[in-house]
């Protein structure tokens, strides 16, 4: 059965500007054998040309088409529920330009959304300006609720942080898109080109890569390379499939797919037909 993976960045094929150990093998195995995988990302910032540009300086053979960031997401899920509309932005060129490519507008004032994402140029000024429109009636929307986001030279407030201070102040809640949220898992997937059975998370976060992969159903893997260790795993009502110290063990997928990881379960994809859907792929 044909297997396509969801990975998580950092953590799992980097930290911070350092490749981790046997990824760039990874990705060049899955594409020797033709394994169809995605990049997911919670951050809102980059573009999909800039992640990839950024994974080809350390060495990662990929393309534009591997990247899936939560503002593509996020201005995917905005154009179908609300055509044409407009929105406040806090955030960065990411953000900006998934919405301008989903046919949105970017105001300063009456917008429809109030779109939350990473940004260094934060202000009072804007965090006023988002509250009035947000008692205004415009909704609130997260590109992700990552707390913080770690940096070379240590830690700054993310996302998550940004949305708290405007869900405390006006007592409305956001809509988050960003993983672990059912929106951006199942674009993913959807992008990816893969049922639900066939569809592998690999990430190296509890608390967003393995729970949004749970909630899905989709197979899970989860590597301790990242922010997640083995003694914290019995803090969660929920586990991965797999555990792997790093990708360097899934250098040879197909033979780790047979071996070690559970098989997808085909009731979970929604078919037409599912007895002739089992015929075609037993």
């Amino acid at each position: 059965m044909q297997t396509g993976l969801l990975i998580d960045m950092d953590g799992v094929i980097y930290r911070s500007s350092e490749l981790i150990a046997g990824a760039d093998e990874f990705i060049r195995t899955l594409k020797r054998e033709r394994i169809p995988f995605l990049f997911l990302t919670n951050n809102s910032q980059r573009t999909r040309r800039d992640v990839t540009t950024k994974l080809q300086r350390m060495g990662i053979d990929v393309e534009e088409e591997n990247i899936f960031t939560c503002a593509m997401a996020t201005a995917r899920f905005l154009a179908k529920h609300k055509p044409n509309g407009t929105a406040f932005v806090l955030g960065e060129g990411g953000l900006l330009q998934a919405l301008h490519l989903n046919g949105y507008s970017v105001v300063d004032h009456d917008p429809d959304f109030v779109v939350v994402g990473e940004g260094r140029t934060l202000t009072l000024e804007n965090l006023e300006n988002a509250v009035d429109m947000i008692l205004g009636g415009a909704k609130l929307i997260a590109t992700n609720m990552d707390p913080n986001c770690p940096t070379k030279s240590g830690t700054r407030p993310g996302s998550g942080a940004t949305v708290a201070y405007l869900e405390t102040v006006t007592g409305r809640k956001a809509l988050n898109m960003g993983k672990p949220s059912p929106i951006m898992m199942r674009a993913a997937r959807k992008e990816l080109q893969m049922p639900t059975s066939q569809t592998v998370m690999v990430g190296d976060t509890m608390e967003t890569d393995i729970l949004g992969g749970v909630q899905m159903g989709y197979r899970t893997i989860l590597t301790l390379s990242g922010s997640t260790k083995r003694e914290d795993l019995d803090q969660f009502a929920y586990g991965p499939d797999v555990i792997v110290d790093s990708v360097a063990e899934l250098c040879d997928p197909k033979v780790f797919f047979e071996n070690r990881l559970p098989r997808g379960i085909i009731e979970d994809d929604t078919v037409a037909n599912l007895a002739a859907w089992k015929l075609a792929n037993a």
